[in-house]
């Protein structure tokens, strides 16, 4: 009799830990990445396992903590700093405190696995806190990037305002982000615009259409242009560029950055009665713009998976430019070339860029690509058979985070 062989497929979970220097406190964390939903933000989970008669009366205390640099490190004299530093929330962990919190599930199955060591904790971030974006550093600077960061920090002490000590203390460092909603909507934003020249009649007309609202990082935008030249110009070339502005809200300054482009003499030049019916594709992408200063990035510079800082979203019947931190849009601007004496006609067209929403078709595909790269790069890791959970350092992230 042939024996029938049953396969059972087992998901592992994985949580990211990291432990003092001194080896007697870890924290484990079952994600490094936390969404805002707009009407609600993924709240802060873990546990933190400490060594045994370790604390001898002492306790463990916790925080989240909110960095907003809006000015170079190195520009910092006579005591100004550009830098704020806010502590969201802070709580007593250890010794547990006397209120019972519900857990979640990776919480209950750690506590379970570590017994009377663990500690589990919970934080929340405050109402309309911004998302997690940093700014790119140019070569020359060497100083910490600007932007909007959260963290993470655990430490040993008598009381919460006690000094921490680099020994008994641990900093994760977390991002905060948006995700695109589960459907991108039927509107094709697209924009008309038209000159005239002096001392010459007609005008030449432009209209860019996109064939989506919403793109996904790393997806090809695609712009339809008509030209249509009832002047006595001639259109020379054509340059198409996907454009990301920031406006930092702190010191109210704006500045934007093209992060995509290409110039074409194709169908050129359209001489006067002349017309161009003709799409354009371009892929934004932070790996085509590396080490070009100013480049808004939503995750940590040395990241090999970072992207492009996603479009800001706001709750309805708000205006973008009322949220804080950094502010992230996107534009497609398109011009035409007119010569030395026509000048240029130029439009913008805005969309937004985003990651897909949790459980969609394309989030699966790109974790499954970003599954298959970690397998590849072997990062370290150890696996627990008996649970099914996997074990990932915060090891590659100690050069970004703070002192």
């Amino acid at each position: 009799m042939i024996p029938f062989l049953f396969l059972v497929a087992v998901v592992a979970v994985k949580v990211f830990k990291k432990t003092t220097p001194n080896g007697k406190v870890t924290v484990y964390l079952s994600k490094r990445d936390f969404v805002d939903h707009l009407d609600h933000v993924d709240p802060i989970d873990g546990v933190i396992v400490v060594e045994s008669d370790y604390l001898k009366g002492r306790k463990v205390f916790g925080q989240v903590t909110a960095t907003y640099r809006f000015g170079r490190e190195e520009d910092e004299v006579m005591g100004v700093k550009f830098s704020k530093e806010l502590v969201l929330a802070k709580a007593q962990i250890a010794p547990k405190p006397s209120e019972k919190a519900q857990l979640s599930q990776i919480q209950e199955r750690l506590v379970s696995k570590f017994g009377a060591n663990a500690f589990p904790f919970t934080f929340h971030f405050p109402d309309h806190s911004p998302s997690s974006v940093t700014l790119q550093a140019g070569e020359d600077e060497n100083g910490k990037p600007l932007g909007v960061e959260y963290s993470i920090k655990t430490y040993v002490g008598e009381h919460s305002e006690d000094k921490s000590h680099k020994r008994s203390s641990v900093t994760l460092a977390i991002k905060k982000i948006q995700y695109a909603p589960p459907s991108r909507g039927q509107r094709l934003p697209s924009s008309l615009v038209s000159k005239g020249f002096t001392f010459s009649q007609g005008k030449l007309n432009l209209e860019v259409t996109l064939d989506k609202e919403i793109y996904y990082h790393g997806e090809k935008v695609c712009a339809n242009v008509i030209v249509s030249n009832n002047s006595r110009k001639a259109v020379k070339n054509i340059k198409v560029m996907v454009v990301q502005h920031c406006e930092v809200t702190m010191v109210n300054t704006q500045f934007s950055r093209h992060v995509a482009s290409l110039e074409t003499r194709e169908g050129c030049p359209i001489t006067p009665g002349a017309s161009l019916n003709k799409s354009f594709y371009l892929v934004p992408l932070a790996s085509s713009n590396k080490d070009r200063h100013g480049i808004a990035l939503d995750g940590h510079l040395r990241d090999d998976d970072v992207n492009l800082a996603s479009s800001t979203l706001v709750t309805e019947g708000k205006a973008p430019s009322e949220a804080m931190g950094i502010v992230i849009s996107y534009t497609v601007r398109v011009k035409l070339n007119c010569g030395a004496l026509g000048g240029e006609v130029q439009t913008d067209v805005p969309f937004k860029l985003l990651h897909p929403a949790p459980g969609t078709a394309e989030k699966l595909k790109i974790d499954a690509e970003k599954k298959a790269k970690a397998i590849e790069a072997k990062s370290p890791k150890s696996h627990d058979d008996d649970d099914n959970i996997v074990f990932e350092d915060f090891a590659r992230l100690r050069l970004n985070e703070p002192e």
